[in-house]
């Protein structure tokens, strides 16, 4: 993938770096508290679209501000749409999932989507065979999350539709890295890339909105905040945010950071939204988190982290 501009690379994370990827992590991990609480107040499908619509507007700001101009979309309609088409199927999935089942569940199973990528990769991408360290971090990644499924207080609260709404929408995730490693949006610059995945959106849930029921549920304020949260924090200036550490740090290390956001999302379920979280609910979710880690150590290649921000 492409790096918004050159910048001094550096051979690995210092402070700065981390402190940068804790935060955002911690951003991700209280975004699915946020869409939980929004979808109070707007229809899950309808409050995607709406978050969509205002990240698009905020990335036209940025451009304006900073100058600069997308390059490359005309000549990359159809990758283009594909990628803005995944994006589509993949916030639905999310969004109705948030809806249905608690915010640790959904997270446990959807920031599993290294270890489908590193299935699919390893038949479709030259140079992505799976290492005994890497089958060793799926094994453990899979066997956290039967784990947590299963486990009987967190399974009270959630919903199996719900469960199955959050897998749907990891490999709608898993699509995205590999539509952009595969074809040509990978030639775009970062804005360009969140450009297609931001219009088709927008288009593609407002339509379909109205299909998954009503629109309004009665929003306050809050609920407007939450949008608010995250069409600037999460879906625009958030992912120019991780493409700028992308471009100065390895890639490796910055996926080596990929466990937290699950873990922390798990416990902000609990401290914010009460939801039940049982001894056997984070066993399992150590067992992802230490699967994910080992999928994520490879050789150091800029390509290696999952394109988009949730």
């Amino acid at each position: 993938m492409g790096v918004p501009e050159r910048m001094n690379r550096k051979d690995a994370i210092d402070l700065a770096g981390a402190t940068g990827m804790v935060v955002f992590a911690t951003i991700l991990a209280f975004n699915q508290v946020v869409i939980k609480v929004t979808n109070a107040g707007f229809g899950p499908v309808f409050a995607a679209g709406l978050r969509s619509a205002l990240a698009l507007l905020v990335l036209g700001l940025w451009l304006l501000l900073r100058r600069r101009r997308l390059e490359g979309i005309k000549r990359t309609f159809w990758s283009g749409l594909l990628l803005g088409g995944l994006f589509t199927a993949e916030f639905i999935f999310l969004f109705i999932a948030l809806d249905l089942t608690t915010v640790s569940r959904v997270s446990i199973v959807f920031y599993l989507m290294p270890v489908w990528l590193a299935v699919i990769a390893h038949f479709t991408l030259p140079g992505e065979t799976l290492s005994w360290r890497r089958t060793l971090g799926l094994v453990l990644a899979m066997t956290g999350v039967i784990w947590a499924l299963f486990d009987p207080e967190s399974r009270q609260a959630g919903s199996l539709l719900g469960d199955a709404l959050a897998l749907l929408a990891a490999f709608s995730w898993a699509g995205i890295a590999l539509t952009v490693r595969l074809t040509r949006v990978s030639e775009l610059s970062p804005e360009g890339q969140l450009f297609w995945q931001l219009s088709v959106s927008t288009v593609g849930l407002l339509a379909a909105a109205p299909l998954f029921g009503e629109l309004l549920r009665d929003p306050t304020a809050l609920h407007i905040a939450g949008l608010g949260f995250q069409a600037v924090f999460v879906a625009s200036l958030g992912f120019l945010f991780w493409l700028r550490l992308m471009a100065i740090y390895p890639a490796s290390d910055i996926a080596a950071f990929s466990f937290l956001s699950p873990v922390l999302a798990v416990g902000m379920g609990w401290l914010l939204l009460d939801e039940p979280v049982g001894p056997g609910f984070i066993g399992a979710m150590c067992l992802v988190a230490v699967g994910i880690v080992l999928i994520n150590r490879r050789r150091k290649r800029p390509s290696q982290v999952p394109q988009n921000v949730a």
